[in-house]
């Protein structure tokens, strides 16, 4: 956690070079309650207790845009939290930690845009899908990959699409340097998601990665990854489409995984959605799949209420999570921000 707390301050310090423009503030807070059959008890996970996502927490989303005489040069983005892990298949055993998911400055070029930091690696439906706060999981958080990791990426929109690099430690969330871990991925997509309601792409990724879950390294001995994948996103009407496959070698086994989502707006304005979602994978010699389902109501325009069932046919467990997900902007630190600005002119 040290490591990475001492390059979220040279983040901060590499962004006070630049002048602020403005800068935005939000508060989040999730609630997550369930039960699983396998364990025949209570939960306070979506996924499991080493996880980092989807678990009881409090947190902060800030984001702060630089410009200069040509306009906005350079956008910083650092979104953490303090999570509650409880852990129901060690006796509820009790513990806070605080997260640190996105930390990277994005600066403009005459070429492409360029990041540094804790950001979305060059990869599948991941790079640019932010399911976060989802109780429905990519492949990348469900362990093909990392949703974030640490490094650099450049990417480049084009009228056709966008091309996408990044070279990153293969840590995910810590900082770790075990022995010349490294992933390199690139991304090549086709549709431009905004206006034509559709986007394919193809993505390649190669390195030697770490077996992490959450903040908890599980092997200290980088292995090898080489990647291909494909993914397709298709809006149409209320519905949505989203695919991702994967194929290739992770973590030193030959790994396949694919999901297709499917997603129904229930009215027009977007606050009633249901949401199917099988998945299977086989890594080495295991071979597994789950079959889930989502159901949204965004109750006010802060508030999200989420329920989900998942079946894990190897685990053989059938899990049902509720979630309260609230994001607000805090209206204040801009205020208070206008008026030492004033204080300044004076």
């Amino acid at each position: 956690m040290f490591k990475t707390l001492l390059i979220f301050l040279c983040l901060l310090g590499l962004a006070n070079v630049a002048k602020a423009a403005d800068h935005l503030l939000y508060f989040e807070a999730q609630g997550i309650i369930g039960y699983s059959s396998e364990l025949n008890k209570a939960i306070f996970y979506s996924m499991n207790p080493e996880a980092e996502m989807q678990k009881p927490s409090l947190g902060f989303d800030y984001i702060k845009r630089f410009s200069g005489e040509m306009g906005d040069v350079a956008t910083l983005a650092i979104q953490g939290r303090l999570a509650l892990t409880v852990d129901a298949e060690n006796g509820n055993r009790v513990k806070l930690e605080p997260q640190i998911y996105n930390a990277y400055l994005r600066v403009k070029t005459p070429g492409p845009y360029v990041w540094i930091g804790h950001n979305r690696p060059a990869f599948g439906l991941s790079s640019y899908f932010d399911s976060h706060g989802l109780l429905l999981r990519t492949l990348a958080i469900q362990g093909f990959g990392y949703d974030r990791d640490w490094g650099v990426g450049l990417y480049k929109d084009f009228s056709w699409g966008d091309i996408f690099t990044s070279v990153t430690t293969g840590s995910g969330m810590p900082v770790l340097f075990k022995g010349g871990n490294y992933m390199a991925t690139a991304r090549a997509s086709y549709g431009v998601l905004s206006q034509e309601n559709m986007n394919l792409g193809f993505s390649l990724g190669y390195g030697k990665t770490l077996d992490t879950m959450g903040y908890d390294l599980r092997d200290s001995e980088p292995r090898q990854m080489a990647l291909a994948g494909v993914d397709f996103t298709f809006l149409r009407n209320n519905f949505e489409h989203r695919f991702d496959f994967l194929g290739g070698k992770w973590l030193g086994e030959k790994t396949y995984a694919v999901f297709y989502r499917f997603g129904v707006n229930l009215d027009q304005e977007g606050r009633f959605k249901i949401e199917a979602q099988p998945t299977w994978w086989k890594f080495g010699e295991e071979t597994n799949y789950q079959l889930s389902l989502c159901f949204s109501v965004l109750a006010t325009s802060n508030l999200t209420i989420r329920l989900g069932y998942t079946y894990d046919h190897d685990a053989n467990d059938n899990r049902i999570v509720l979630q309260l997900y609230y994001y607000q902007p805090v209206s204040w630190l801009s205020k208070l921000a206008e008026k030492f600005k004033n204080k300044g002119g004076d």
